[in-house]
């Protein structure tokens, strides 16, 4: 099998020892994404920003492995206050917008992320 690291400029450092995605043969396995800003590493001020960044970090990810959101098939959500599973679930709902299904998704609460963050997001992608 085919196994490459996809490290991405549009997505900040990781905060840690791994890769910003894995590609394993015809899937793509990315690593949590929280909403820190791939310019300056600093994290997105408020849950909503937070999910914005986070999605859109994603998004850069996918472009660096040449596939886009509708090659996402899975998605985790972690959030540190499922009170904010409404406001978030509108921005994901936005993100997805152009495709015709969503992927498979969970969405779990957390005691705590990263960096004091509110919101991270991995996915599985499939080319």
């Amino acid at each position: 099998m085919n196994k490459k690291a996809v490290n991405s400029d549009q997505a900040p450092a990781a905060v840690g020892p791994y890769s910003h995605a894995y590609l394993a043969g015809e899937t793509l396995y990315i690593s949590g994404q929280l909403g820190l800003n791939p310019e300056t590493g600093i994290l997105e001020e408020g849950i909503e920003a937070q999910a914005e960044r986070g999605l859109n970090n994603l998004a850069g990810i996918l472009e660096s492995a040449s596939l886009s959101r509708k090659n996402i098939v899975k998605t985790v959500i972690f959030l540190t206050d499922m009170d904010d599973f409404v406001s978030v679930n509108a921005i994901y709902a936005d993100f997805f917008k152009d495709q015709n299904d969503y992927p498979a998704r969970s969405c779990v609460q957390v005691a705590a992320l990263p960096k004091g963050a509110l919101f991270e997001i991995e996915a599985i992608a499939v080319k």
